[in-house]
């Protein structure tokens, strides 16, 4: 089973503003100190049918917000995206078109592409999620490690990445189950699902069950 790590198996980006970025950068880590900048070009050169509701906060046509969010700037909210009670989107947040940020649910640095559902009480930090990841209630991405050091992938190989803050990377259609903890660095691939209470660490391939941090399984057709 190959571990994917590289944004273009990872990733189908058919999200016209953010297709030429995800192209650009080899491996997805890549991207999370450059989100902020992304964010300031897209909002400067605009995207066509998006308007700004409040000061360096741009969405998409048909996106409902309820009262009770916060969205500290910048930000950018797909066509189509929902965005539920108490969520708090904490700034350099980027999102494709439809997806779901649930109540209480919190987001920093981080990039959905479409379809994204992180509805119940979730954290996504420094993070990036694939069209139609998943995430069940109260799973969570953890980015920094307790020992403050620099994170590092560990896949088929070892990735240093230089970046202290790193959370989790899902691939096209990974499904998180409840209560899971993506510890610094985890990367999901392609339409891989994982089991709840799942403590997950390392790369897991695509097309795969993860039963628990040690059984993955291919999964059947």
């Amino acid at each position: 089973m190959i571990k994917s790590v590289r944004t273009k198996e990872l990733f189908d980006c058919k999200t016209s503003y953010l297709k030429a970025f995800f192209d650009e950068n080899e491996y997805p880590w890549q991207m999370l100190l450059k989100i902020s900048d992304l964010v300031m070009q897209l909002q400067k050169t605009k995207i066509e049918g998006y308007s700004f509701i409040s000061e360096g906060v741009l969405v998409g046509e048909g996106v409902t917000i309820h009262e009770s969010v916060t969205i500290m700037p910048p930000a950018i909210i797909g066509s189509g995206t929902e965005i539920r009670i108490g969520a708090f989107l904490r700034g350099n947040v980027i999102t494709g078109e439809g997806c779901v940020i649930g109540n209480s649910t919190e987001l920093k640095n981080c990039i959905l592409l479409d379809k994204v559902q992180v509805p119940h009480y979730n954290y996504v930090g420094d993070s990036v999620l694939g069209n139609k990841a998943h995430m069940g209630a109260g799973s969570i991405c953890s980015n920094l490690k307790s020992d403050g050091k620099t994170v590092v992938i560990h896949g088929e190989t070892e990735y240093p990445t230089g970046l202290r803050k790193i959370g989790a990377i899902l691939g096209d259609g990974a499904d998180i189950g409840c209560g899971c903890v993506l510890n610094p660095g985890t990367v999901v691939g392609k339409r891989t699902s994982v089991y709840p209470l799942t403590s997950l660490r390392g790369v897991y391939p695509s097309d795969c069950i993860v039963k628990s941090s040690s059984v993955v399984v291919k999964r059947e057709k």
